[in-house]
């Protein structure tokens, strides 16, 4: 049954509220059991939340991390009692008013900490951003990826819950940055390196330049590597390869918005793709072995999969339903 024009306008003030509170207050353990009800109490709630937040749809691994990081602020800070807390702002229904009023409390938050800086990113699905923190240190953003930046006086530290993000790091040896993950912690004081961690188990750290340390979770050995290193964890798996220029390249194409492939095997290959584009795209066991490979366009989800029916696996069929799911199969046994 369809929601009432009444009851929409409703969800959508309660998700813009919701969203008013992640981005301003710290959250207790009843906070997000009620958080945890308005999610389940109606499928649209999320959608809702997500394109107000500009969250990924991982929203149950970001959200823990966001309110844990206001947890640690607020206990560092508990002895500034001179600045009274802010009322709760009432924002309005249209997502671009709710981000712009979600920048403004940011100012008033943290008007006169020129030492202190704390920040989330978030990019929605199909989108690329580029930031540049306080510091000067520049950040490119992959689709659906979620930054938490707490800048002080002796340390930077970015937690990235989930995604994709290039960091050309400003120079400050007194202050180490620090990029921790769910899968491990990367340690730097000036450099430029590629993370990728889309899961609490996986972690990909690749060096364009400079010298770069991690520490991948489980493990007390920190690795270093340098430019051209990569370094991937899987399932408590720890692999260091090296990259040749052009493999190098390859792997940062997402920055143009394109993805390279070489011998990749299919299920992998709709994953990267899902991802950008927060589709469900799904082969079946027989067509996900298979490997493909060339440079394609993220944007282009179509273009890459009517290139897999035509040429680059022609003995493929590409099935869409309505609700913007994609079946790959094999034309013969599946």
């Amino acid at each position: 049954m369809k929601s009432s024009p009444q009851n929409s306008l409703l969800a959508e003030e309660q998700a813009s509220l919701w969203a008013a509170r992640l981005d301003g207050s710290v959250f207790s353990a009843a906070d997000r059991l009620a958080l945890d009800a308005w999610l389940e109490a109606d499928p649209t709630h999320r959608a809702l939340l997500s394109s107000f937040c500009q969250f990924s749809a991982d929203l149950e691994q970001q959200l823990p991390l966001l309110a844990g990081i206001r947890d640690e602020w607020a206990e560092v800070n508990t002895a500034a009692k001179s600045a009274q807390p802010l009322p709760w702002l009432r924002w309005p229904i249209l997502a671009g008013a709710a981000l712009m009023a979600a920048a403004v409390l940011a100012v008033i938050l943290w008007q006169g900490r020129p030492q202190n800086h704390f920040q989330n990113i978030t990019t929605p699905v199909a989108h690329r951003q580029e930031v540049t923190l306080a510091d000067g240190t520049q950040i490119d953003l992959n689709a659906q990826t979620a930054l938490v930046v707490d800048l002080t006086a002796e340390a930077r530290r970015v937690r990235l819950a989930g995604g994709e993000a290039f960091f050309h790091v400003s120079k400050d040896p007194a202050r180490p940055f620090f990029v921790e993950t769910p899968a491990g912690t990367i340690r730097v004081t000036g450099t430029q390196f590629n993370v990728r961690s889309e899961a609490a188990t996986s972690l990909e750290v690749t060096v364009l330049e400079g010298t770069v340390q991690v520490r991948p979770g489980g493990t007390a050995a920190m690795r270093s590597l340098e430019a051209g290193n990569r370094l991937t964890r899987e399932n408590n798996q720890v692999n260091l390869v090296i990259l040749s220029p052009d493999q190098l390249g390859n792997a940062l194409a997402w920055r143009r918005g394109q993805i390279f492939f070489v011998g990749t095997p299919l299920r992998e290959a709709l994953a990267r793709f899902a991802r950008y584009h927060g589709r469900n795209l799904t082969a079946t066991d027989s067509a996900a072995q298979q490997r493909v490979g060339g440079l394609y366009s993220l944007d282009d989800l179509d273009g890459f999969l009517t290139s897999l029916e035509e040429g680059a696996l022609p003995d493929v069929r590409v099935t869409r339903g309505l609700d913007g799911a994609v079946q790959v199969e094999s034309k013969g046994k599946n």
